[in-house]
């Protein structure tokens, strides 16, 4: 079973971002037109808008992330909202998945969390797709271990998680989370997506409180 650790370096994090985004690439170029247009773990978004929101920060300048951020009064996640959609809109399919391919290796990162949040955002949105397509795990544990040494109070809080009472615990690697009486126990890709927010297929948690995080396609 992979042990979480918390103190990858600088080096191993920016490896796993282009993996991350080469991987992501890859299943992106295989979708079919209906799988595009299928919803996913973000409510309220497709496949597509997920995919256009993934690549914003290599297609748009400081300057104009500054911009759209002032259309939308401050509130990032109303920007974040408006520019996928309109951007899912004006991209083709190939165009959407050429960016992660083209940006491997791009620098940027979210403005908070530092670099393995950087691999969180990619991490996380991939598997907003692939788990809502139903597809088969494809987060490597090491990753997916160092993603979950990364999850803090102030993350959960940041993603709107509701997590009272429940205490996560991977079935994977060695990983728990919370003091809750509930235990909610499942694979590391899955109890990532809860930990940052998200409801997950039926069937893939286990517990007393699995049926609070689930999902229905």
């Amino acid at each position: 079973m992979e042990s979480v650790r918390q103190d990858q370096g600088v080096e191993w994090i920016r490896e796993q971002i282009a993996a991350e985004r080469r991987e992501l690439a890859g299943v992106f170029a295989g979708l079919t037109a209906d799988q595009w247009n299928s919803p996913s773990l973000c409510d309220g978004w497709r496949v597509r808008e997920v995919a256009a929101h993934m690549s914003t920060g290599f297609r748009h300048s400081k300057a104009r992330t500054a911009w759209e951020l002032a259309r939308s009064g401050g509130n990032i996640h109303r920007m974040a909202d408006r520019v996928a959609r309109r951007d899912a809109a004006a991209l083709t399919d190939r165009e959407l998945s050429a960016a992660l391919a083209d940006h491997a290796r791009h620098p940027w990162r979210p403005p908070v969390g530092g670099r393995i949040a950087g691999l969180a955002h990619d991490a996380v949105h991939g598997l907003d797709i692939t788990v809502a397509l139903g597809m088969p795990a494809r987060l490597p544990l090491p990753r997916a271990a160092a993603l979950l040494g990364a999850v803090s109070a102030r993350s959960v809080r940041f993603f709107g998680a509701r997590l009272e009472g429940v205490r996560l615990r991977a079935t994977d690697v060695e990983w728990s989370y919370g003091e809750g009486r509930s235990v909610v126990e499942g694979r590391a890709e899955h109890l990532l997506l809860v930990a940052y927010g998200r409801r997950v297929p039926r069937g893939l948690l286990a517990g007393e409180g699995a049926e609070r995080f689930g999902w229905d396609r």
